[in-house]
């Protein structure tokens, strides 16, 4: 899918794009990491299938921040975001989101905290519309009214609510992944996980998706992106982390 022209990228007459109602704007005169943490990895270690996939491996990032997780194929960083999100348990370590102890808490609470998931593979159920794949995890959140996150979604994204109402088999795999992102955008009204989302896409839907998220900055939504490289959106980045073979490596500022 090509990028929106001009004057149809969601933005209003200014060229603001239309704020969130459920996130609050920080106080930019902090430094970001100096801030009150949104989410803290701490000595975590995840074992699948007898193999540990996890050794140790330590972020934190506050709100507001965008933080780029960098690894080789194979390094651990989908295993990571599985594990923030309930899928996989940890052997060792806390992840603490906003104070939470996130192990101690259901999967389905994610998205009653705000956490909005974006997973490599999409995820998206072939037989429902674009818009019932976006509404998906809202219809689990009690705090969540579906259309003011609905417009939102669409005032970020309107070409998503130009095919709202295809159903997912029907939509290249480019499509689907700015579907994955609207329905990541729906419930994320904290923290943002994004996997690979720039990955086997073309450069045009590459540089949508780079809008999209760039578009986010200014709010105390915070957005962990992970990559094989960097050749995509090391701009968008307030500092990056290395993983390698599921520990941490070096943290870095983004250039």
């Amino acid at each position: 899918m090509n990028p929106a022209p001009d004057g149809n990228d969601g933005s209003d007459m200014t060229g603001r794009r239309p704020m969130d109602p459920n996130m609050h704007t920080p106080d930019r005169t902090e430094p970001s990491m100096g801030a009150a943490s949104l989410l803290q990895v701490e000595d975590l270690h995840v074992t699948i299938q007898a193999m540990e996939a996890l050794r140790g491996l330590s972020i934190r990032m506050a709100s507001g921040s965008m933080v780029g997780l960098i690894g080789r194929n194979g390094a651990g960083k989908t295993t990571l975001m599985r594990t923030v999100m309930g899928h996989l348990k940890p052997a060792r370590g806390r992840i603490v989101f906003e104070g939470r102890d996130l192990a101690a808490a259901p999967t389905h609470a994610r998205a009653a905290f705000g956490i909005g998931y974006m997973p490599e593979d999409r995820q998206l159920v072939p037989q429902l519309t674009v818009e019932e794949n976006i509404l998906l995890p809202i219809w689990v959140s009690k705090s969540l009214q579906a259309r003011p996150r609905l417009d939102f979604v669409y005032g970020v994204m309107p070409e998503l609510a130009e095919m709202r109402e295809r159903k997912a088999l029907l939509l290249s795999g480019g499509q689907q992944k700015l579907v994955a992102l609207g329905r990541a955008l729906a419930v994320g009204t904290r923290l943002l996980l994004l996997d690979e989302p720039f990955e086997g896409v073309a450069p045009a839907l590459s540089q949508r998706l780079s809008e999209v998220i760039g578009g986010l900055r200014g709010t105390a939504l915070g957005v962990v992106i992970t990559q094989s490289d960097l050749n995509h959106s090391r701009t968008l980045f307030d500092h990056e982390y290395v993983i390698e073979r599921g520990a941490s490596g070096p943290a870095r500022n983004a250039a």
